[in-house]
């Protein structure tokens, strides 16, 4: 079976469990029914497509099949923000209640984060990708450190919207970042345009790489730009998902055997609309919210995680 009908198969089948999802026992009262559904599938393409995109452009240019941005801290940075706010001003403020400034700021900080890390990092010459990811789980648990401390020292009414935003969750999607989200989405994947044909050359390795005539550096400083507005946009509309981007690259990888990354891109982001489809209607259909699909999905996830270590020892 040829790639292009894999995809073909995987498009038809996210097309059904979307069709599936929106119009189940949908009753009489669609007016109220379908936005809300609508809504919840626009956030499960968005997020599902903004990890898988993120996660494969990461791994390729880290050539590791293990690693997700997450490593580098960014979703302890997004908590710390959210902490910041909260222990500053409190969950009243302004901040906090107009969901597209929140956004906005987290954002912002993000990239003006990962701006200033990988001018210092690749500053000067000999300093790999290796030595960023060594840097970032410093900086990852120098974040999660201080997010701690903040969170013992606000009131535990505080506490509690800090943790609503420590979990992830498609049952309670914020709906007002939908189209900003959007917005965003398509702006990072006209900027990310003209580097897509540097993927397959960096899926090589660095040596390779810069053999055949790349800007390395250049290049994979504006990749890890793109890497940093996706994770930003997807942990700010649902939460901090830690394996999703992991398995389901891995499972397009597998699937598509192939390096082509004009495949994998598509593949892996039909793959994680599936499987947050498919998980939120067994969520909702046979668990009756008795668990979240974040839940599910890191269970999932951690297992694949150990099986991939075992098979890269033998």
């Amino acid at each position: 079976m040829s790639n292009k009908t894999k995809i073909i198969l995987l498009a038809i089948l996210a097309f059904s469990l979307i069709a599936t999802f929106i119009f189940y026992n949908i009753g009489s009262n669609w007016s109220y029914v379908l936005p809300r559904r609508g809504k919840i599938v626009l956030a499960i393409i968005i997020t599902g497509g903004a990890i898988a995109f993120s996660t494969l452009i990461f791994q390729t240019i880290t050539n590791n099949r293990i690693l997700t941005p997450s490593i580098i801290g960014f979703d302890s940075l997004y908590l710390l923000i959210q902490t910041f706010i909260i222990f500053a001003f409190g969950s009243t403020s302004v901040t906090m209640l107009n969901q597209n400034l929140n956004f906005l700021i987290s954002v912002g900080a993000m990239i003006i984060f990962a701006g200033l890390f990988y001018k210092i990092i690749f500053q000067r010459e000999g300093r790999n990708i290796y030595f960023l990811l060594l840097v970032g789980i410093i900086f990852g648990t120098l974040f999660s450190s201080l997010s701690t401390f903040m969170q013992v020292l606000i009131d535990p009414n505080e506490f509690m919207v800090v943790q609503d935003r420590m979990f992830a969750s498609f049952n309670n999607v914020k709906t007002d970042l939908l189209w900003i989200s959007v917005i965003a989405l398509i702006l990072v994947t006209i900027y990310f345009i003209p580097y897509m044909k540097y993927l397959d050359v960096l899926s090589l390795g660095r040596d390779e790489a810069v053999n055949l005539g790349i800007n390395y550096d250049l290049v994979v400083k504006r990749l890890l730009v793109v890497v940093a507005i996706l994770i930003s946009i997807s942990t700010a509309l649902v939460g901090p998902i830690t394996f999703l981007g992991l398995l389901v690259v891995n499972v397009t990888y597998e699937f598509l055997k192939t390096y082509k990354h004009s495949y994998l891109i598509i593949g892996s982001i039909l793959i994680s609309i599936v499987a947050l489809v498919g998980g939120q209607l067994v969520v909702e259909r046979v668990f009756t919210f008795s668990t979240t699909l974040s839940v599910i999905i890191n269970f999932i996830g951690g297992v694949y995680f150990i099986y991939l270590l075992l098979r890269g020892r033998k």
